[in-house]
C-alpha cells in the first residue's frame, strides 16, 4: 500500500492512496461474492451466475460501490494504525480520484484537532465557595428518610382529608356525552398530587367511604387533547376507600432503621449534617474546577472546527434521547408534544458543545504543554482498586481489562493529575 500526505489550511491533511491492482480486484471479488444471490440469468442457477457476466449485463461499475465500502476503510486504517502523522477528530472526506475495473485512487482528507494558544493558567486567582448547611437542609433530609418508611392504613368514621390516598371510581362527560379516557374503575388517587385536572381533588375531599356525587370541572385550554380542552366536563364520582399516612416518629428506634452508624437522633442529625456538607463541598470543588478551566479558556485562543461542535451537539442529542428512554418516554412523542423536531433540539445544544469542546481543547493544551501523563504504577494502583472491589486477583483482573477501558483509566488520571496541578499553580481566597 502507497499514499501521499498533504497537510491542508486550518488544520486538515490529506492522504492520497492509490490502491494496489489486486486489492482492488479482490474488493470487487468480495463484494460479487455478497451480491451474487440477488441476480438471475437464464441458463444458471440462482446465485451462481458468473463475476464477468454479470458485469457484462450491468456494467463493469456493479460492484464498485460494495468494492469501495470494503477497501477504503481498510486502507485508512492501515495508514492510520501504520504511522501516518494524522490526529482525527472526525471520519474523512473522501473522494475518488480515478476507479476502473483494475485501477483506484482515492483521497481521504481529515480534519485536524486544531492548534490552541493557551491564554495564563498559571498564577491566576480564585475565590473559594463557601459551604454551610442549614436547619431547613437536615429537616428535608430527615423527611425523605421518613418517607421511605412511610406507611398507610385504612380509615374508618371521617371524610377524606388532602393528603390520603383514595380508591375511587369516575366516569366523565362533556355536553352528556362520555369521552375517551374519562372513565375508570377502582383508581388509586392521593389527594393534593395534582395528577387530576385542576378541581377535581379538590371537589373529592371531603367525600366518604360510600358517597357518590357528581363534580364539575374545566379542562385547561392547553389541554392536550383538542376536544376537551377548554371545555367544562361532568365526572360522576364513588369513593371506595379512605387511607391516611402514618409517617414514623423521629426517635431512636427510627434512626436505627435508616442508619448504620447513628444510634440516637442527635447523632443522626449530626451524620444527615456531615453528608450535605460533604456534598456540597464535592459540589463546590467540581464548580471550581469548571471555573478555572472556563477563564483559562477564556483567555486562549482556537479556531474550532464546526466538525467537531456537531459531533459534540450529537453526542449530547443521543445523551438527551437516552434520558427520555431512562424516564420511559419516546424521541419522537417529545418532538410531537413540543412540536420540534430533531435539528431545532441540536440548535439549543449549539452554544453548548461550542463551550464543551474549547474547554476540553484547552485541558488537551495544556496536558500537551507541562508532558502530564499517567504511569504504569499509576495505572496498576487503580487497577489493583478496581480488583479489590470486584473481589478479583489483580494480575486476572488486569488481564481481563480491554483497550477501551484502559483509556479511560489512564484518561482519568491524567485529568486529575491537571486538576491537582491547576490547584497547585493558582491561588484560591
Amino acid at each position: 500500500m502507497s499514499y501521499q500526505i498533504e497537510k491542508l489550511e486550518k488544520n486538515q491533511v490529506k492522504l492520497t492512496f492509490d490502491v494496489e491492482s489486486q486489492d482492488w480486484k479482490d474488493a470487487i471479488a468480495q463484494a460479487y461474492n455478497k451480491m451474487k444471490n440477488k441476480f438471475t440469468v437464464e441458463g444458471f442457477r440462482k446465485g451462481k451466475v458468473p463475476q464477468k457476466v454479470v458485469e457484462r449485463m450491468y456494467g463493469v461499475g456493479i460492484f464498485f460501490d460494495d468494492a469501495l465500502d470494503i477497501i477504503i476503510p481498510k486502507y485508512i486504517e492501515d495508514a492510520l494504525s501504520g504511522g501516518a502523522d494524522v490526529a482525527p477528530v472526525a471520519r474523512p472526506d473522501i473522494d475518488i480520484v480515478a476507479i476502473s475495473d483494475s485501477t483506484l485512487k482515492f483521497t481521504a482528507t481529515f480534519q485536524e484537532t486544531p492548534d490552541v494558544e493557551l491564554g495564563q493558567y498559571k498564577g491566576l486567582e480564585f475565590k473559594k465557595k463557601a459551604v454551610k448547611v442549614t436547619n431547613d437542609e437536615v429537616d428535608e433530609a430527615i423527611k425523605k428518610d421518613q418517607d421511605k418508611l412511610t406507611t398507610w392504613e385504612k380509615v374508618e368514621g371521617r371524610a377524606a382529608e388532602d393528603g390520603d390516598k383514595v380508591i375511587i371510581d369516575y366516569s366523565g362527560s362533556v355536553d352528556g356525552v362520555k369521552f375517551e379516557g374519562g372513565t375508570a374503575e377502582n383508581q388509586e388517587l392521593t389527594l393534593g398530587s395534582h395528577m387530576f385536572i385542576p378541581g377535581f381533588e379538590e371537589q373529592v375531599v371531603g367525600m366518604n367511604v360510600g358517597e357518590s356525587k357528581d363534580i364539575t370541572v374545566k379542562f385547561p385550554a392547553d389541554y392536550g387533547v383538542d376536544t376537551l380542552a377548554d371545555k367544562d366536563a361532568v365526572f360522576a364520582i364513588k369513593l371506595h376507600e379512605i387511607e391516611k399516612k402514618v409517617v414514623p416518629a423521629l426517635d431512636d428506634e427510627f434512626v436505627k432503621d435508616v442508619s448504620e452508624t447513628a444510634n440516637t437522633v442527635a447523632e443522626y442529625k449530626k451524620e444527615i449534617k456531615e453528608n450535605i456538607k460533604a456534598r456540597k463541598e464535592s459540589e463546590a470543588e467540581i464548580e471550581l474546577e469548571n471555573e478555572m478551566i472556563e477563564t483559562i479558556a477564556k483567555s486562549s485562543k482556537v479556531e474550532i472546527p464546526d466538525v467537531m461542535i456537531d459531533a459534540q451537539t450529537d453526542d449530547m442529542v443521543y445523551e438527551f434521547e437516552y434520558r427520555l428512554q431512562y424516564q420511559g418516554l419516546n424521541i419522537d412523542d417529545y418532538y410531537k408534544y413540543t412540536n420540534s423536531n430533531r435539528d431545532q433540539l441540536k440548535s439549543q445544544y449549539v452554544e453548548q458543545a461550542k463551550k464543551s469542546v474549547l474547554m476540553r481543547l484547552v485541558m488537551e493544551s495544556i496536558i500537551k504543554a507541562e508532558k502530564i501523563e499517567a504511569t504504569d504504577e499509576e495505572v496498576d494502583n487503580k487497577l489493583r482498586d478496581f480488583a479489590k472491589g470486584a473481589n478479583k486477583d489483580f494480575d486476572e483482573y488486569k488481564k481481563s481489562v480491554v483497550p477501551g477501558q484502559l483509556n479511560y483509566i489512564k484518561n482519568q488520571i491524567v485529568t486529575d493529575k491537571l486538576l491537582a496541578f491547576l490547584k497547585a499553580n493558582n491561588k484560591f481566597n
